[in-house]
């Protein structure tokens, strides 16, 4: 058996770096069309802005992981278009977050979710909630929108394996990010727009229930399963051998921190402490093109890139996995479990059994 069947990343999943000009322009450079782009003003405190094929592109519909705010309008201005190498922006948009501020710097996280997903529970008997989106098996990605029926039930995912994180949002409401993580179990969420441990306070968001290959639960939570007739939209992930890996490590508080197997460069890294209230972190391989890795974004807030290189924030991108360079608490607290996903830059072998080169 081949060790991956993604030779090369970046036609899932691929960074660009960009600066606004207040008006109109195209970004290009990520090499697919995306259906998935995440924005953040690197020089600004501004939020994060999610745009997605399946909430629509030319709407601007856009949502924000830094609040728990509903899903808002662009109207015009923003992310209104996508095309085979990158998107389009237009004017000074401030809804949410901002995408093209003039003299502003900018990331783009692009992923490539596949083709369209439509799933009626009633008719194939997967799952109890009717769902659609848009899903990628090859690159064990997807995107799954459903209308709230007020109770538990179960939502077609469309991988044909076992989503490993899964990240759902109320489009309708001003609800928290939630989050399931196979680090924490089907009894606690966490959120990704605020600093906070792993809380089994709301043990019904899963219906205490693991994902399968064919669906995952939601529980009686509004958060969740979404009031009856509320839109609600989720991003999830499969481990994919070679091209993603999400998963976990335990943290020993030294600067020789533990090395996480990935089984690939990482081109992108999230990491959160689940046992403390510390932000969300997202390193990338175009912010820093060599280690140490030190300029980090947070999801969970508007503040601007850390560009300060103080040891308390380093880890390093190697062939094979990431190798943590902190003693700090929010990378490598003593005997504490940090969840993790990875996305690859390139397999550490790749289909034909030939290793590619070290980095």
């Amino acid at each position: 058996m081949a060790y991956t069947s993604v030779d090369d990343p970046t036609i899932y999943f691929n960074t660009v770096l960009y600066t606004g000009n207040g008006s109109t322009q195209t970004i290009t450079g990520v090499g697919f069309q995306p259906d998935w782009v995440w924005i953040k003003n690197r020089s600004g405190a501004q939020g994060h802005s999610l745009y997605d094929v399946v909430r629509g592109f030319t709407t601007g519909t856009v949502l924000n992981t830094a609040d728990n705010g509903a899903e808002a309008t662009s109207e015009g201005n923003g992310l209104n278009g996508i095309d085979s190498d990158g998107f389009d922006l237009s004017g000074n948009n401030t809804v949410v977050g901002g995408t093209n501020a003039s003299s502003q710097t900018y990331v783009a996280w692009n992923w490539a979710m596949g083709t369209s997903f439509s799933n009626d529970a009633s008719a194939t008997s997967v799952g109890s909630i009717d769902s659609s989106g848009s899903i990628n098996t090859t690159a064990g990605q997807s995107i799954i929108s459903w209308t709230g029926t007020g109770s538990a039930g179960t939502i077609a995912h469309g991988l044909s394996a076992v989503p490993r994180m899964i990240i759902v949002k109320n489009r309708d409401q001003n609800d928290s990010w939630y989050v399931y993580h196979v680090a924490n179990g089907n009894t606690h969420s966490i959120l990704l727009d605020t600093n906070g441990a792993k809380v089994g306070a709301y043990t019904d968001n899963w219906n205490n229930t693991t994902p399968t290959s064919s669906v995952f639960s939601v529980g009686g939570a509004h958060a969740t399963s979404g009031a009856s007739n509320e839109k609600m939209i989720s991003y999830c992930f499969a481990d994919v051998k070679g091209y993603s890996r999400i998963s976990s490590y335990v943290g020993n508080a030294d600067t020789d921190g533990p090395f996480v197997y990935c089984g690939f460069r990482p081109a992108w890294f999230l990491v959160k402490n689940t046992a403390a209230s510390e932000h969300w972190r997202v390193y990338d391989n175009k912010r820093n093109t060599f280690n140490h890795m030190f300029r980090l974004l947070n999801p969970n807030e508007n503040s601007s890139e850390s560009t300060v290189d103080n040891g308390s924030e380093e880890i390093d991108f190697l062939s094979n996995g990431v190798k943590i360079r902190s003693s700090a608490q929010q990378l490598n607290g003593s005997g504490q479990t940090l969840l993790f996903m990875a996305f690859a830059e390139a397999p550490f072998v790749n289909s034909n059994g030939v290793p590619n080169n070290a980095r």
